[in-house]
């Protein structure tokens, strides 16, 4: 584990001490290194258990498709944040890629935590580098605002939690996440009970976010610069997942009764969103919504806990990260040439930029679940479970394909096909970094086609 945890935390004198004119360059190509060597931690079809222990860090095959995840995201958010940030005085631009590495270094303190407590006071962390990204380099006026609700509704979610683990901890005797598994079940069906279950669910459910719960995260994505956007999509939505499926082992008695108003929230929210998707005119707006439908069907996957459904999250979760981040990637492209979100005002760019509109085409097919795409695979696995729980089901994830291929389709639409504007003169040409910077992205989303045991985690274990 420190062979990948201490390169990201040296990696913070790196850039205070880099010549000023190599400073993006030797972070990006050091970062690079360090997620390279963090495909070390990829699953081997034999480990189904921990790996790379030590006495509070390891590795197994639900955490390490996320570690490696969080590691691959780092050069790519300096990469994306290198020509917007040129404007700016040296010094904060240091400051700015160091609050990355300690963002990062913090993600991957909480997916190894073999402790609930470590891993709490970790997912507690995350909030204060993002929160730096959202409030002091965000885009708009709004984004105090916006950091606002971002901290309390992640706060509030998070206390009830805490409470929840110190009971867990005083009933168990441990919160090693190596022997929970072993707890007997501790709790019957009392008021309280259902409660504590409550408790230790809504605080990863508010990351998720949940429908009812979600209205920080358009706000935050909205306001923040590219780099806190494509780090929400991406993994921090997923610290949520990757909570529930760890501590559900826990709640096993009371979960069956308790989530059914959950299931069905997170179904009808898929749906709901995406019809919201359908009438947004703001481009950062619209794939913040589109997370928040995915996040659905994730939450009714672990939710059902059946093998098949857990698998699905697990792998819908890396593939709409890597797909959600590069569609930020190229909302900022847009951004950057044309200094509007509105998608009305910035239409028909395929006649002026025709290779970012094959990547545009390639991340909306990827969005809207296209065969044989990991994405199709983790939908039709959660679809099939929930199926399996209850045929009603079927209308609601059905339906809610069905708008999420109408907005998808409508965003490509909207931005490439058509005439140019005429208020649209001059535009810069697209550079190489950007093409660099999306083909990051979609290459190992693709690649992930020819083997995608290595994200599926012990659900699919033989």
């Amino acid at each position: 584990m420190l062979k990948i945890l201490l390169p990201t935390i040296m990696l913070i004198p790196t850039t205070w001490l880099a010549p000023s004119k190599w400073v993006w360059q030797m972070t990006t190509f050091n970062s690079l290194l360090i997620a390279t060597a963090s495909l070390i931690w990829m699953k081997k079809p034999a480990d189904t258990g921990w790996a790379n222990l030590s006495s509070t860090m390891g590795t197994d095959p639900l955490s390490s498709p996320l570690l490696v995840l969080s590691c691959w995201l780092l050069p790519l958010m300096i990469i994306a944040s290198q020509n917007h940030m040129m404007s700016e005085p040296l010094s904060r631009q240091r400051l700015y890629i160091s609050v990355m590495i300690a963002l990062q270094c913090f993600l991957i303190l909480a997916f190894s935590a073999t402790e609930v407590i470590m891993f709490y006071v970790m997912f507690e962390a995350t909030l204060i580098p993002t929160l730096f990204l959202i409030t002091r380099w965000g885009n708009q006026t709004e984004r105090l605002n916006a950091g606002t609700y971002f901290l309390f509704y992640t706060l509030a979610g998070s206390l009830p939690l805490l409470v929840a683990l110190l009971v867990l901890q005083n009933t168990a005797g441990s919160l090693s996440m190596l022997t929970l598994h072993y707890v007997k079940p501790l709790f019957t069906h009392t008021y309280t009970d259902g409660l504590w279950w409550a408790a230790c669910l809504i605080a990863f459910l508010v990351k998720m976010p949940l429908y009812g719960v979600h209205l920080w995260l358009p706000k935050a994505h909205v306001e923040a610069p590219v780099a806190g956007s494509m780090v929400l999509a991406a993994v921090l939505l997923k610290l949520g997942g990757y909570g529930m499926m760890r501590i559900l082992t826990v709640l096993e008695p009371l979960t069956k009764e308790l989530s059914y108003p959950f299931i069905i929230l997170a179904l009808w929210g898929v749906i709901m969103t995406g019809s919201i998707c359908l009438r947004q005119t703001d481009l950062k707006s619209l794939i913040a919504y589109s997370s928040v439908s995915h996040m659905g069907l994730v939450v009714g996957g672990i939710l059902i806990q059946t093998p098949w459904g857990l698998t699905g999250a697990l792998i819908l979760m890396i593939a709409h990260g890597l797909t959600s981040s590069a569609l930020f990637c190229l909302a900022n492209t847009n951004y950057e040439r044309t200094h509007s979100r509105t998608m009305v005002l910035a239409r028909g760019l395929q006649m002026a930029l025709p290779l970012m509109a094959a990547w545009w085409f390639i991340a909306s097919l990827a969005n809207l679940a296209l065969p044989p795409l990991p994405n199709l695979m983790a939908e039709l696995m959660v679809i099939t479970s929930l199926f399996n729980w209850s045929w009603w089901t079927l209308i609601l994830t059905g339906a809610g394909t069905l708008i999420t291929a109408g907005y998808s389709l409508y965003m490509f639409l909207m931005t490439q096909r058509g005439p140019l504007p005429a208020h649209i003169l001059a535009l810069p040409p697209s550079y190489s970094r950007e093409h660099l910077l999306i083909a990051l992205h979609l290459l190992p989303l693709l690649a992930l086609i020819m083997k995608p045991d290595l994200i599926w985690g012990w659900f699919g274990c033989k």
